[in-house]
């Protein structure tokens, strides 16, 4: 492998006696290099306070500057510093001294390797132009002659501007026959007699410098040919004697003209003769530049821009009825020295080798080229290794002390160019100027360059290897460049790791470690999405990213609207936030719309998503308001011109009206249209003073009105509608109350609106009964009670009557009804529910409008207390015309008592006769307590209390018992027992199995069946506890003596609470009064009936029934009959039935909401004395 590095470096070597471009890090010794220098010519202005003429160096050491002036050493006043610290070559002059510093400068930097210098820098400080003080006799020609005006404008800072003008500032007038030339002289063809005048004057403008100078002012006489030398404005009729034509500009018969590559070529003639002769123009032997034109009517030829091919021969002719002139032009296109493709560049070559410096450059006349050598001349020596041959230098077996900085200079008469070419020979060994150890990162799949900067002499061989693998990097992604760096395509994730740069030549060798991290892009994984947001409101944009953590410290979103960063920090009260991606802009306004771009970058990538905020807003005003007649003033056409919906389509648009007349200023709506509509045809109300304006609707709201039209007034008319919303009231029992809606003002079409009441009895009057009023009611008194009226309403006003009115019915005043309700029956069909019937109260007798049916019922005895007298009343309220009704919750084995009456909107007509009926035993209560005590290994001893409600007679209890498998709870056993004794409170069950669990379910029974079981779990005791306890209850028999006594106090409670029960009634709506804590609290009670409900009443309870009153003077409110689907454990076949079975119809409900049902008259035979199902009882 080295021999073949060694191969390669004799091929290099033999191949670079001259090396290409050099760039020297500046570590590196080297001669100074000119970076930055001002570029002549420098114009001075009267206002610049100082001057810069800059010149800057690099090189090392640092250069020392010096600097002449036309050739001749030159101190600066003043030198500068820059922030290096090293001496710059920048000198400033001030203006008080600007003057004895014009001239051409030229700037050295020197260090020990070599001296570099600029081209000529000219200094022109211009002095301030003027014209000089004179006075100027006058022009006097004869009419016909031509007229030269001169105006010798002074030089000064270009460009100049000049001007041919009265005193007055009027300027002269041109055109064929008087015109400027380029040169600033005024010249007349010919003269005229109007040409006379006393003030032409010339003026030039230097614009740069603020100046307008004025040249005296000079006079022209223009004589006339007539022979009384009479002035006339137009000369003798005829005119002045033809002129041949001559050029009065340029003189002679040709001109050389020559000019630069890229200027502006200007030809000029400017002729004399009368009559005005014209100018032609024409290129001999080709055809004019494309880029010609024609300027001072014709007598100036413009070509911009001039290429070389654009010399030659160029003629103009001046030409009249009398003859022509001819001029020609001979035109020349040169150009300054440029280099052909570049300045020579520096070197870096070997010792012994060749150095060839080739100046190569262009220019018209070819330029003459002088070499230098660190700023002294360099002369050809035929007789050294030191060669000049015309345009290139040659320096034969260079040696180290041919180093330095060798300048060309190549000029003409039109400029010139120079280049400096720093020349260094010698050998180094390499040295690698890139640090080691860099750290590089890339994205995976991204391209990475890692620098290895070698500077050496010969150039180097360089390398690159892996960190852990021997042998040089190959792959078709990995690259060496020219300038020894390592290129890999496509990173990827496994190209992690050290890399080294080896660098050699035959000086010596050397290398650095680059290390490479490749890393996971930055992916936006939640980009924005486009929407639309109502303005005024808030809008959020979401830009969620996925990047590698190694660059959180440089990640961040970056957001733009519409290609303009939203740039944090943002201001304490701006609308724009960003927070973890997301952007927030609160109250959003049309400002906002646009294209939103989210950029989630870090350090070494980015990536970006696009969303489009569209902003909804309300529609603006429509505008051009157009109002029209239609076939009468009352009936017009409205036009408008829709405004900008605002990304919402226009749903309608609403026309407003205002009127003077009654409420002046208000606006109130008098028609909608659809949106895609812009007219409205509007019929209009008599005798108001209209103006109208229109807003268009869409999805975000109403936009703002339109400018209002006009007013317009309409002529009155009679009214065009009657009253509406009449209504009929008998508030007294012999009177009818009218009343109606009177018409809005708007309505009346015109003064003196009043309305007529006409009315009869229906069916019994013919003839109307009439009257005339102004307010909006009428009485009509002593009236029969309940009768019903035709009524209608007309309405006028000073114009005529209104349409032709509506007949209504109505009834007089109301009364209390006077009968009751007949045939009252009730049908039990359980324990707790019944249903009513009756024969409905002749309609006569209502007197009014029929509000429905009062129910009541009064609780007269219990059945297990027959002596005690009960008023426990309720009632409920059925609305409607009906004949039956269900009443519910009343209480098992009692006696009631029950009465109907109808009612209206005056009051409640008389009660039925009343009904006396008896309801059903039901089954008990649950029991209260329920123990298991004394377990043996065979027996255990059951005590409880009796139900607090029995609902009948108590003929026992049914106590069942199941033998409960421990591990898996599963039942093993089941048994029961009827206990046919009813004030029995305890039972001892033998016979169980020692050491087990049995649960046990007591229920109270009546002869309707039995209640809801109380459950009880308890174990007998194993043989050797039996053993123990036996012996232990032998020798303690106080412990018995105690658990009867517990026994015994907890019936003497249990009695207490069942004979308050029976005191206080369950719906008596006393509470009960506080118990002791010994003793069973009735909420505990409460809540076992909750869990165990009555088998009969299971689906009705208070809160399913409602409300009820607790006398006649308070009818219920409403009802709920839900379900009452309960068993009856003796067969009781109606309890088991849903009550809706009953129903006549569907349900109704009233205003709470809550079920009033009809029920059908599906019914149940039998008599008060079977418990076993509905009986009827009539009155």
């Amino acid at each position: 492998m080295r021999s073949v590095w060694i191969l390669q470096l004799v091929l290099l070597l033999a191949l670079t006696s001259r090396a290409t471009g050099l760039s020297i890090p500046l570590e590196v010794e080297q001669p100074p290099t000119i970076i930055r220098h001002t570029s002549g010519p420098l114009i001075v202005l009267p206002f610049d306070y100082t001057v810069k003429i800059k010149c800057e160096a690099r090189g090392n050491p640092t250069p020392e500057y010096r600097w002449t002036k036309d050739g001749k050493d030159f101190i600066p006043p003043l030198t500068t510093t820059n922030s290096t610290a090293h001496t710059n070559g920048t000198i400033v002059l001030y203006n008080k001294l600007l003057a004895q510093f014009q001239g051409k400068y030229r700037c050295y930097a020197s260090n020990k390797l070599g001296t570099a210098m600029t081209e000529e820098i000219e200094l022109i400080v211009p002095s301030v132009p003027k014209f000089p003080k004179e006075e100027l006799p006058p022009t006097v020609v004869k009419e016909g002659e031509p007229i030269i005006l001169r105006c010798n404008p002074p030089e000064g800072v270009a460009p100049r501007q000049i001007y041919w003008m009265s005193i007055g500032l009027q300027h002269i007038a041109q055109d064929e026959r008087v015109s400027m030339g380029t040169d600033g002289n005024l010249y007349f063809s010919n003269a005229l007699q109007n040409d006379s005048r006393q003030d032409y004057c010339c003026f030039a403008s230097f614009h740069r410098i603020r100046t307008i100078v004025q040249k005296s002012a000079v006079a022209v006489v223009v004589k006339s040919l007539k022979a009384d030398n009479e002035s006339s404005g137009g000369g003798d009729a005829k005119g002045p004697p033809a002129r041949i034509p001559s050029l009065l500009l340029p003189s002679g018969v040709q001109t050389e003209k020559v000019l630069l590559k890229g200027e502006t070529l200007q030809l000029e003639c400017i002729p004399q003769g009368y009559p005005t002769p014209k100018v032609r123009w024409m290129k001999m032997g080709d055809e004019l530049p494309s880029q010609t034109e024609f300027n001072n009517f014709g007598k100036l030829l413009t070509i911009s821009a001039v290429e070389e091919r654009d010399g030659g021969k160029y003629m103009c002719t001046a030409e009249n009825s009398a003859g022509e002139a001819v001029h020609y032009f001979d035109v020349i296109v040169e150009e300054p020295p440029k280099w052909l493709t570049e300045p020579p560049p520096s070197q870096l070559t070997v010792i012994g080798s060749d150095v060839h410096i080739k100046c190569s450059v262009s220019g018209k006349p070819p330029p003459d080229i002088t070499w230098r050598r660190n700023g002294e001349l360099f002369r050809d020596d035929p007789q050294s290794s030191r060669r000049v041959f015309d345009d290139t230098l040659v320096l034969h077996n260079a040696r180290p002390e041919d180093s330095g900085v060798y300048q060309c200079d190549a000029s003409n008469s039109h400029g010139g160019v120079l280049a400096n070419i720093n020349i260094m020979v010698m050998n180094v060994a390499p040295r690698i100027l890139t640090k080691d150890n860099q750290e590089y990162a890339v994205i995976l799949g991204g391209d990475m360059v890692m620098n290895c900067s070698v500077f050496s002499s010969p150039p180097p061989i360089i390398s690159w290897t892996r960190d852990e693998t021997p042998g040089i990097i190959q792959g078709e992604r990995f690259f060496t460049l020219q300038n020894g760096s390592l290129r890999i395509i496509s990173a990827q994730k496994d190209d992690s790791g050290k890399y080294v740069c080896f660098a050699f030549n035959t000086e010596g060798n050397t290398a650095i470690t680059a290390v490479l991290d490749v890393k996971d892009p930055t992916k936006i994984v939640a980009p924005p999405q486009d929407m639309q947001v109502i303005s005024g409101t808030r809008a959020q944009l979401t830009c969620q990213a996925e990047y590698d953590k190694s660059l959180r410290g440089s990640f961040e979103v970056v957001w733009r609207k519409d290609g303009q960063e939203i740039a944090p920090p943002f201001e304490e009260n701006s609308r724009y936030s960003v927070d973890d991606g997301m952007l927030q802009i609160m109250n959003v306004n049309l400002s906002d719309q646009g294209q939103y771009r989210c950029t989630a970058r870090t350090s070494l990538d980015e990536d970006d998503a696009t969303a489009l905020l569209t902003i909804l807003d309300v529609p603006d005003a429509p505008t051009n308001l157009q109002r029209s007649e239609l076939n009468s003033p009352r009936n017009i056409s409205l036009s408008w011109v829709p405004g900008s919906d605002h990304n919402s389509s226009v749903t309608e648009f609403i026309v407003e009206f205002e009127e003077s007349q009654w409420e002046p200023g208000r606006w109130k709506e008098l028609q909608k249209v659809p949106g895609n509509q812009a007219t409205a045809e509007l019929a209009l109300h008599g005798h108001l003073n209209y103006q109208f304006r229109v807003y268009a609707v869409n999805a975000v709201g109403p936009g703002p009105p339109s400018e209002p039209t006009e007013r317009y007034k309409t002529p009155p008319a009679a009214p065009d509608k009657n009253p509406e919303n009449i209504k009929i009231q008998g508030h007294l029992p012999h009177q009818m109350d009218i009343s109606w809606e009177p018409l809005q003002p708007i309505e009346h079409n015109g003064p003196g609106l009043e309305y007529k009441v006409s009315y009869r009895k229906l069916g019994v009057e013919d003839v109307w009964r009439e009257h005339l009023v102004k307010r909006h009611s009428f009485v009509v008194r002593n009236t029969s009670t309940f009768v019903p009226y035709e009524i209608k309403i007309q309405s006028r006003n000073s114009h005529g009557w209104g349409p032709q009115p509506k007949v209504v019915t109505g009834y007089s005043g109301e009364d209390v009804p006077t009968a009751a309700p007949r045939d009252v029956a009730v049908e039990v069909f359980n324990t707790t529910v019944l249903r009513v019937s009756w024969t409905p109260a002749p309609p006569a007798t209502v007197r009014g409008h029929l509000g429905g049916y009062n129910v009541h019922w009064l609780r007269k005895r219990s059945l297990l207390n027959p002596n005690k007298i009960l008023d426990e009343r309720q009632s409920m309220s059925f609305p409607g015309k009906r004949t039956h009704a269900i009443v519910p919750s009343l209480q098992p084995f009692s006696e009631y008592r029950l009465t109907v009456n109808v009612f209206n909107k005056k009051g409640n007509g008389p009660n039925s006769d009343p009904v006396t009926f008896s309801t059903p035993e039901g089954v008990p209560e649950q029991v209260p307590v329920l123990t298991a005590s004394n377990a043996q290994k065979d027996s255990i001893l059951l005590v409880w209390g009796p139900p607090l409600e029995t609902n009948g007679v108590l003929t026992g209890y049914l106590l069942q018992y199941h033998h409960i498998n421990e591990t898996t709870l599963e039942v093993v056993d089941s048994r029961e027992i009827n206990i046919s004794v009813a004030d029995t409170t305890q039972w001892q069950l033998q016979g169980l199995n020692e050491g087990s669990l049995y649960r046990f379910h007591l229920s109270a029974c009546t002869r309707a069946g039995c209640g809801p079981p109380l459950a009880q779990e308890s174990s007998t005791i194993a043989q050797a506890r039996a053993e123990g306890q036996q012996s232990d209850f032998s020798t303690q028999g106080w412990f018995i003596g105690t658990m009867c006594a517990v026994a015994l106090l907890t019936l003497v409670a249990l009695m207490a609470c069942f004979v308050r029960r029976n005191k206080g009634g369950k719906y008596a709506g006393t509470p009960p009064p506080p118990q002791r804590q010994d003793m069973f609290s009735m909420e505990k009670v409460k809540e076992k009936e909750d869990l165990h409900p009555d088998v009969e009443s299971q689906g009705m309870n208070d809160d399913t029934f409602c409300e009820y009153s607790d006398s006649e003077e308070k009818p219920l409110k409403g009802s709920s009959l839900c379900s009452l689907t309960g068993d009856d454990a003796v067969g009781d076949g109606v309890s088991r039935d849903s009550l809706v079975d009953y129903a006549d119809g569907e349900g109704e409900f009233d205003e709470d909401g809550s079920f009033i049902g009809e029920y059908s008259t599906r019914k149940h035979g039998g008599s008060i004395s079977e418990p076993s199902g509905p009986r009827q009882v009539t009155a």
